[in-house]
């Protein structure tokens, strides 16, 4: 039996956050199937922890000291860092890098921020988060669903900080076609009215955020251009954000294609076995593989 409520919220999280939660009732989670890991109450002893004001709002960093480059994690929308607990110290083990996860505005221990979710906030969120961790420059991005938006629009208006990017089922430019928008819409609408009918959550209010001027935002970041000079790594999921939906599944797979093939630089993997929010923790070898390919480009 499907819950209806979490079939909502994956679609949702899927059209506006490409997060897609894969929720049942009556059936034991998988891992493919459990809800977001919740903040971790205590870090391992070789991570330090940082509080960062922004905006008069407060985020929450976590870094494993190392050289540069250094990573930085960033996960899809309604996870939060401890979507990389288990990634973390693995990419920390095998490259040396300095890695950095944190919590965007409202999600993990960061501070919740009202109004509408605004790319532009969140980059500046993590502009001020690296400047205050020191790390302006040799900085790999590994950035998951919504974070690839952040991503991309962090490396155009620094380009001198990103030496790199792994893009993890991501959000790209490229998705974000009239095709797409024009398609989506009436379900946008239609599953905004039936969160607003829902008792107000920190995961709610964060969804209704992104939903705030959907296609407007939507249709600017589509014309966002990823630095020629700025290798980047696309991987996909095989099950993509919209596993019941073909045409869905269609337009993101066409999406993440068009983007890889637009510029020098650019890879394309296909991570087969995985779905949407699992790739970190069903096939982590494959982002691992990736960062080190991306590593390898700039050391």
């Amino acid at each position: 039996m499907v819950n209806h409520t979490t079939s909502l919220r994956r679609k949702v999280i899927a059209l506006s956050a490409a997060a897609a939660l894969v929720l049942t009732a009556c059936a034991a989670p998988s891992a493919a199937s459990s809800p977001s890991p919740a903040p971790s109450t205590a870090a391992p002893a070789d991570v330090r922890t940082r509080k960062v004001v922004n905006a008069e709002h407060e985020l929450v960093f976590h870094v494993v000291d190392g050289k540069l480059p250094a990573l930085v994690l960033d996960a899809g929308g309604g996870l939060n860092s401890s979507y990389w607990k288990d990634l973390a110290p693995r990419l920390a083990k095998a490259t040396g890098s300095k890695v950095i996860t944190y919590d965007r505005a409202g999600e993990g221990e960061s501070a919740e921020v009202s109004g509408p979710w605004r790319v532009e906030n969140a980059v500046s969120d993590l502009e001020a988060g690296l400047k205050e961790l020191g790390v302006t420059k040799d900085v790999v991005l590994v950035s998951h669903s919504i974070a690839g938006e952040v991503a991309t629009t962090f490396v155009t208006k620094n380009p001198s900080w990103v030496s790199g990017a792994v893009l993890v089922d991501a959000n790209v430019p490229d998705f974000f076609t009239d095709e797409m928008l024009t398609a989506f819409a009436p379900v946008i609408d239609q599953q905004k009215a039936a969160l607003m009918a829902q008792p107000s959550t920190k995961n709610n209010r964060q969804l209704l955020a992104v939903m705030v001027d959907y296609a407007a935002v939507h249709r600017a970041f589509h014309r966002v251009t990823w630095p020629n000079d700025v290798p980047v790594t696309v991987i996909v999921s095989a099950g993509t954000p919209f596993e019941d939906s073909p045409e869905g599944a269609r337009l993101w797979r066409d999406g993440q294609e068009h983007f890889a093939k637009a510029g020098p630089n650019r890879k394309h993997v296909v991570a087969e076995g995985t779905t949407h929010e699992g790739i970190a923790t069903e096939h982590p070898e494959v982002i691992a593989a990736a960062v080190d390919d991306v590593l390898k480009t700039i050391r």
